[in-house]
């Protein structure tokens, strides 16, 4: 295979890999138990997908190494359930709209491991809807993803586990006939039975909307990238490790002086929980980032390290 066969220039270059079906693999990973695969370093599908994943990081893409690159595994049966179902929907709306049901390959927008895993072991559920409801940056209240040429999107709000790694999650998506959706809506479901999903431009999109009543039947989890990128993770604030920190009792005093008393009251109520142990890290950031906008998050992050 030569170079220009493996780079990714559009979305049929993975889905080709396998005529449009997930492969089989006896090499199993353990990111979910056995739900997911691990894919051999050098294999044309790992090629691939490393130059989809860091093709799309942009300035970052030198700074970025990738860890590992898992895909689901078809072994499970609830996974060849929902490959199913994708085929089924896919022809539906092959059928709804003359043809061209409008398949893509997209990026999950902001994922941890914990939420990965979950993904691919139950499927999107209202949790995920939830994360995008107050975000300004999401066009429509469901499951927001990127275009795949779009990773650096995707990556830059993504969680840092303890190791500094971040997750992403590259998924099939069934577009259909989009509308337009503008950023900050709060648009849940199609204006009208003539559309499918939303995106950010009808010309060029690369922002996608899965309304939450199609969430399982139009999106395909298939691969997850593990990678480390330690500018990315400096700029974003929510990986540890390798990254330059700010402690939590000092992103609070400073909030203490940007906040309505409201949101401070439910920012402190949050992380009084965390200290006692009853919140996770992960869960005490989301609800940071639910509450304050990552907007005045990035701010306060990068002022607090330069002044280091």
């Amino acid at each position: 295979m030569t170079a220009a066969q493996v780079e990714i220039d559009d979305h049929e270059s993975i889905t080709n890999l396998d005529n449009g079906e997930i492969f089989d693999s006896d090499q199993l990973g353990n990111f979910s138990g056995d739900s997911t695969i691990l894919l051999n370093e050098g294999s044309t599908e790992y090629d691939v997908i490393k130059n989809c994943f860091i093709s799309g990081m942009g300035l970052f893409s030198n700074d970025t190494t990738i860890v590992t690159i898992r895909k689901n595994s078809t072994e499970r049966i609830t996974t060849k359930a929902r490959i199913a179902a994708f085929r089924v929907f896919t022809d539906a709306m092959t059928r709804k709209n003359n043809g061209d049901a409008n398949v893509k390959c997209a990026w999950y927008c902001g994922s941890s491991k914990e939420e990965i895993d979950n993904i691919i072991s139950y499927g999107f559920s209202n949790r995920e809807i939830e994360k995008f409801e107050n975000d300004v940056r999401s066009h429509g209240v469901g499951i927001n993803l990127v275009h795949h040429r779009c990773s650096l999107a995707a990556a830059v709000v993504g969680e840092g586990d303890e190791e500094g790694i971040k997750h992403l999650l590259l998924c099939r998506v069934i577009l259909g006939k989009p509308e337009l959706t503008i950023s900050g809506s709060k648009q849940s479901y199609p204006s009208s039975t003539w559309f499918d999903s939303g995106v950010d431009n009808l010309e060029n999109p690369r922002r996608y909307v899965i309304w939450s009543s199609n969430m399982n039947s139009y999106i395909l989890p298939i691969y997850i990238v593990s990678f480390r990128s330690p500018r990315l993770t400096g700029l974003s604030g929510y990986g540890r490790a390798k990254s330059p920190c700010v402690s939590f009792s000092v992103i609070m005093s400073v909030l203490s002086k940007s906040l309505d008393p409201h949101r401070m009251n439910l920012i402190m109520t949050s992380y009084d929980d965390f200290r006692k142990r009853k919140l996770r890290r992960e869960q005490l950031v989301r609800k940071m980032r639910e509450v304050v906008g990552d907007h005045l998050l990035f701010k306060i992050l990068k002022n607090q390290s330069h002044q280091k």
